[in-house]
């Protein structure tokens, strides 16, 4: 257990000293079997190598492909068009705009950090020009973003169900409702901060034709998150196949309907795809590495001593379970916590009779947390780069909005049917 403590501290270290989360696993990882177990450094290409020969794994760089090419397709554009006519009357119209396109391109993307540098880039200088506060627009921009990674298709979700060996279509149907649970808190706190703050209404100098014709196509965009979520819940396609629609099905939309997407912007889309994926593919390999160490030094049985011997109720338990997520989101990308730490604490949850789709549904509200925290925190850092303000700034004009988050992940903990519900239905 002492050599356990020393390495996940020594990644924790290279975190705050800012080394590429690559190099902050890998280095603990070869310490590891450098001078603890030199006898197992045979293992090491074996065990990167069997981690991510994962069927699964291969819908990640396809949805990450399917974003891209939305997003080079206009789509960005026409959610904010169609935001503005339905909340464009409204005191404080482009937070609610926000708020609301959030939601829907968190849906396309299907990460959070995507939705802050896509609706940031456009929303942050608007809203700044319009009246509001710097800290206040990046604020309500982070905030709302968080829900891209909760509401499916999630890509933490994928990575979940791919380490846990749970269903993905029950953890894509767990996390809608939270989801949505989190927007529609959102935009109730928008409306009493806009009315206190008197934030601008905004003018729709569009006919109803062209309302209209906004509308219409905004529909493909609005309807991709349900088709892509749909095909895999009702078992026509897997996640991975159902990724390889959306890319087909994205395309099309940017070709022929919206008529944004080049053959120059497609390659260009498909470049940063390689890139994005391969960089996630090597820190995923390492964060199983590492995940693989954990549990050859006996710490998952550790953890679930240690918690059945605290013999406190299960309620109790997830919220530290949670409080400790969030801490650990504030320097980890989702995607590698979830790899890390489901290993060792989803068997002792199991063991206290917790639903997994459970587990997994409070590992991404809380690490979504993360991404809005500092002093590292995905989302903080992108919306800093756009605003040029301090990230602890951003982080204190979020906090109203945060506050969505933090009451559905409670909800979420003594109400477990909240998320549930529906998954009782594809049983």
């Amino acid at each position: 257990m002492g050599s356990v403590l020393f390495i996940f501290t020594f990644v924790i270290i290279l975190v705050i000293l800012g080394m590429p989360i690559t190099y902050s696993l890998a280095v603990p990882c070869l310490t590891y079997f450098l001078f603890v177990e030199p006898n197992l450094k045979s293992v090491i290409i074996v065990r990167i190598f069997a981690g991510l020969d994962i069927y699964t794994l291969i819908a990640l760089p396809l949805f990450i492909l399917m974003g891209k090419i939305m997003s080079y397709g206009g789509v960005t554009k026409i959610l904010i068009d169609v935001s503005l006519i339905i909340f464009g009357r409204i005191k404080g119209a482009l937070a609610f705009v926000n708020v609301f396109a959030s939601m829907i391109f968190g849906g396309i993307s299907g990460s959070s950090i995507a939705d802050t540098a896509c609706l940031g880039e456009i929303l942050i200088p608007e809203m700044k020009e319009r009246g509001y506060t710097l800290k206040e627009s990046t604020g309500v921009t982070v905030a709302s973003s968080t829900v891209g990674m909760i509401i499916p298709p999630s890509m933490p979700m994928i990575i979940y169900a791919v380490i846990s060996s749970e269903s993905t279509a029950k953890l894509f149907v767990a996390g809608a409702i939270p989801g949505v649970l989190i927007i529609l808190i959102q935009l109730i706190i928008t409306y009493f901060v806009a009315k206190k703050r008197d934030w601008p209404v905004e003018e729709i100098n569009m006919t109803r034709q062209e309302i209209a014709k906004k509308l219409i196509q905004s529909f493909p965009a609005i309807f991709m998150p349900i088709f892509i979520v749909g095909i895999i819940v009702f078992g026509v396609t897997t996640p991975t196949e159902a990724a390889g629609l959306g890319v087909l099905y994205a395309s099309l939309c940017g070709f022929f309907l919206y008529r944004e997407l080049k053959f120059r912007k497609l390659l260009l889309a498909i470049k940063e795809s390689i890139y994005t994926s391969a960089s996630l593919m090597i820190i995923v390999s390492f964060a199983l590495l590492l995940g693989w160490i954990f549990v050859v030094e006996g710490v998952p049985q550790d953890i679930e001593n240690i918690i059945f011997a605290l013999d406190i109720p299960n309620y109790f338990i997830l919220l530290l379970f949670s409080s400790f997520l969030i801490l650990i989101g504030t320097l980890f990308d989702p995607g590698v916590a979830i790899i890390l730490l489901t290993p060792i604490f989803l068997p002792a949850m199991k063991g206290l009779g917790i639903n997994p789709i459970i587990v997994g549904v409070i590992f991404i509200l809380s690490l979504a947390i993360g991404l809005v925290t500092p002093p590292v925190g995905g989302c903080l850092n992108v919306a800093s780069k756009t605003s040029g303000i301090d990230i602890v700034q951003i982080f204190i004009g979020s906090l109203p909005w945060l506050l969505a988050n933090l009451i559905t992940l409670l909800l979420v903990i003594f109400f477990p049917q909240i998320s549930l519900f529906l998954v009782r239905f594809i049983d």
